[in-house]
């Protein structure tokens, strides 16, 4: 579990099917009801995303505020993540923490709200039940005293031809 750009998480590697399936047993989560990947560079995208809508670019550049954009064609993450059709969304972190943790593990993770799902998200680590902390394998000290107002990221979904539908304001 640790602090992300918006509020608590419960991740994993988002490569290895077995730990995100933990992390669907611990959110009692359908699952199928995909995750979001959390990344540091979009330079990386490519790796994860076959043919990058262009849109998608800019989208990322301007964003001033946490964005999650789902995209079609997810690749090389656990199969248990990538939605029915195809789609996995990913956020860019530019919060020095998660940009951190991601250079050093090397690969995405799985960022999904530290609460059991169809709960109210923890606004802050003193609002994470202690059923969620006592299922996690570790706990990240940094930034638990923190009671900064933080919010989920927006969500938008990048459809056929350009199409955008925007799930999440």
């Amino acid at each position: 579990m640790y602090p992300t750009d918006t509020i608590w998480g419960i991740g994993c590697d988002a490569t290895n099917e077995k730990a995100v399936e933990k992390i669907y047993k611990i959110k009692k989560r359908e699952d199928s009801k995909s995750m979001l990947v959390l990344m540091e560079n979009p330079a990386l995208l490519e790796r994860y995303v076959d043919d990058v809508p262009e849109i998608a670019w800019d989208l990322v550049e301007v964003a001033t505020t946490p964005l999650t954009v789902i995209y079609p064609n997810a690749k090389n993450l656990a199969k248990n993540l990538v939605a029915d059709d195809g789609s996995i969304g990913i956020r860019f972190t530019k919060e020095a923490f998660t940009t951190q943790l991601l250079q050093r593990f090397r690969k995405p993770l799985v960022s999904t709200s530290a609460n059991i799902s169809g709960e109210k998200s923890p606004a802050f680590f003193d609002e994470i039940s202690e059923e969620i902390k006592s299922q996690v394998d570790y706990i990240v000290e940094f930034r638990q005293n923190d009671t900064t107002p933080a919010n989920p990221s927006s969500i938008i979904k990048l459809g056929a031809g350009g199409r955008i539908d925007i799930i999440r304001k």
